[in-house]
């Protein structure tokens, strides 16, 4: 009964991380300081005060609350402070220093706590909590209370499901694969990971709740920063991101290993060896998972969508893509361009990208100093320049990967300049990086569905009210990426995962990725940078149909030769500044661009 319970609340604490790291790879150290949160919350809520019992523990808060309302106030609590840590822990810092500020939050929560034993009694920890089925007999409590610790995994299976299991949980996955890549197609990496550590929160908060009312207990002994890694070595090895293995994973460490370690008998010579063996077993099997078996037992699954047939998708004979068909399926968010030997003045609209003075410093080096021009809306624009001279820092500050020390950007007319990154994918102002950035972990398809925007599935209201919310908008999308799949040659691959690809594929992915995003602005880095030549030429047929279909493209390239063919007007940098625009040909002759490429 008592290794039931543990198992059960055990397998709501690892089920919590699994959801922060093994789903949106957010290393949370101080993980378990929410399952201790929550624990001494409970007992605050239900002891009363200090007096009443004595005085011979002192603690804050003292109220003497129904036990629902403690639970409830206390869940609440804890997702305020599981926000609050991911905050100080995870806004602009690095995976591994993420990893190693939340372990000193850890270690410093429970000296604190340990210290002050005017907050929860010091070291001594608590007792006498109130056991929330007190009012039954003593008899059947304990396996009325196993029961009570079923029906909470039970919900909390079930919405894990919905938390991770549709299109949340595939922008969750694409946050953990790589976070640059899902900002640059909308994805608002800071509020996932809040909204994973406040819902991560809620699992540790209910499991340290449930145990804290099982044991009557809880001191700083309890929640050291090692069982966070007994937690996390039960999901590495049941199977990182699939909570059924997760499941397995916490039978094996916490409850087998952890738990019968205490079970042994004592060496003489050696008391304390015994406890301590479990840690030593689970420390070796952590790194034999790590080298052998990454995947766990039960490795992540990634679903399949049945491809929907649509014969319109193919591509026609000889490769060419009509600007109708590509228009559909990237859908467009506003009419085609005006044809362009006319201009954006003659169409009346405004430029699709104004770069005005544009400065990015880096110490005291100006990457970009003062840049300033346009690209015409519906035409493919060439920004070509010597190594060093600013290109992808261009490129990087006109999406919103890079803040700019001075100058504006505005897009159709609007300033962006103020924008963070995933505003500005959101309104059509989408990035591809110099090198190909794929969410290697999801198949080919769910790369491709992640970047759409306005998904229903994303919201807390899809959360809330499940599948028959979005089901239908996930097909609509599915048939969209088929075709897209389809018209790119790369059909076969819908179900592969991403990481297996090749260079090429990987860059027509990318590419495919963008456009589902449904750019007004596409950002090409070097495009063809190590593609075969059938696949660059495929590219270049689709930036042409792109542009014929109304959408306006920047596009880097060292290739020269293919900025011919493609862009109607390039723009030349070197060390920072503009120094020339013009068509290609023009530019060849000019002694500024011959300068520029000759000394660098």
């Amino acid at each position: 009964m008592v290794l039931l319970v543990y198992l059960g609340t055990d397998l709501l604490a690892a089920w919590g991380l699994n959801l922060e790291f093994g789903v949106a790879g957010v290393a949370n150290f101080a993980y378990i300081v929410l399952v201790a949160a929550r624990a001494y919350l409970y007992a605050a809520f239900t002891l009363g005060p200090p007096a009443a019992s004595g005085s011979f523990q002192q603690y804050i808060i003292g109220a003497r609350l129904p036990v629902a309302l403690a639970i409830i106030l206390a869940a609440l609590i804890c997702g305020a402070l599981g926000c609050l840590i991911g905050v100080t822990g995870l806004k602009r810092l690095r995976a591994d220093y993420q990893a190693m500020v939340m372990l000193v939050i850890s270690i410093l929560a429970t000296t604190v706590v340990g210290a002050d034993s005017g907050l929860f009694n010091g070291n001594l920890g608590l007792s006498l909590i109130p056991n929330p089925l007190a009012s039954l007999g003593d008899a059947s409590r304990g396996w009325w209370y196993v029961a009570l610790v079923a029906a909470a995994c039970l919900a909390g299976w079930l919405a894990l499901r919905r938390f991770t299991g549709g299109p949340l949980g595939r922008a969750l996955r694409a946050m953990r694969e790589d976070e640059d890549a899902a900002t640059a197609v909308g994805k608002n990496v800071v509020g996932l990971r809040l909204a994973v550590q406040a819902a991560g929160g809620a699992y540790a908060g209910l499991s340290g709740a449930l145990l804290a009312g099982f044991i009557g207990g809880w001191s700083p002994s309890s929640w050291e920063y090692v069982e966070t890694l007994a937690l996390l070595t039960a999901i590495i090895v049941g199977g990182i991101g699939n909570d059924a293995g997760v499941a397995v994973g916490v039978v094996i460490v916490p409850v087998l290993i952890l738990q019968g370690a205490q079970f042994l008998p004592q060496f003489q010579s050696s008391p304390e060896l015994a406890s301590d063996l479990g840690w030593i077993v689970l420390g070796l099997l952590t790194i034999a998972f790590v080298f052998a078996r990454p995947q766990g037992l039960v490795a992540e699954r990634r679903p399949r969508h049945a491809p929907a047939g649509q014969d319109a998708a193919q591509a026609p004979p000889g490769g060419a893509r009509p600007a109708s068909t590509v228009a559909a399926l990237i859908a467009l968010p506003r009419p085609a361009a005006a044809p362009k030997a006319a201009g954006a003045a003659a169409s009346g609209r405004p430029a699709a990208l104004s770069v005005e003075g544009l400065v990015k410093r880096f110490g005291g080096v100006r990457a970009v100093d003062g840049a300033t021009f346009e690209a015409e809306p519906g035409e493919i624009t060439g920004l070509i320049g010597p190594n060093g001279a600013g290109k992808s820092t261009a490129l990087a500050l006109i999406s919103g990967f890079l803040r700019p020390d001075g100058g504006r950007v505005r897009v159709e007319g609007r300033d962006v300049t103020a924008l963070p990154a995933h505003r500005r994918a959101r309104l059509g102002i989408v990035r591809i990086f110099q090198l190909p950035r794929e969410f290697g972990a999801l198949t080919t398809i769910e790369n491709l569905l992640v970047a759409a925007p306005r998904q229903r599935g994303e919201s807390a209201a899809g959360v809330l009210a499940g599948r028959w919310l979005w089901r239908r908008q996930e097909e609509e999308l599915v048939e969209r990426a088929t075709a897209l799949l389809t018209l790119f040659g790369m059909a076969g691959k819908r179900d592969e995962r991403a990481g297996r690809l090749s260079g090429g594929q990987k860059r027509l992915l990318e590419v495919m990725r963008a456009l589902m995003a449904q750019p007004r602005l596409l950002l090409l880095d070097e495009p063809m940078a190590g593609l075969a030549p059938a696949l660059a030429e495929q590219l270049e047929e689709a930036c042409l149909a792109l542009a014929g279909a109304g959408l306006s493209i920047l596009l880097v390239e060292h290739e020269l030769r293919a900025v011919e063919r493609l862009c109607a007007k390039v723009v030349v940098m070197a060390q920072g500044t503009v120094i020339s625009q013009g068509r290609m040909a023009e530019l060849r002759t000019r002694k500024e661009v011959q300068d520029a490429y000759v000394v660098g």
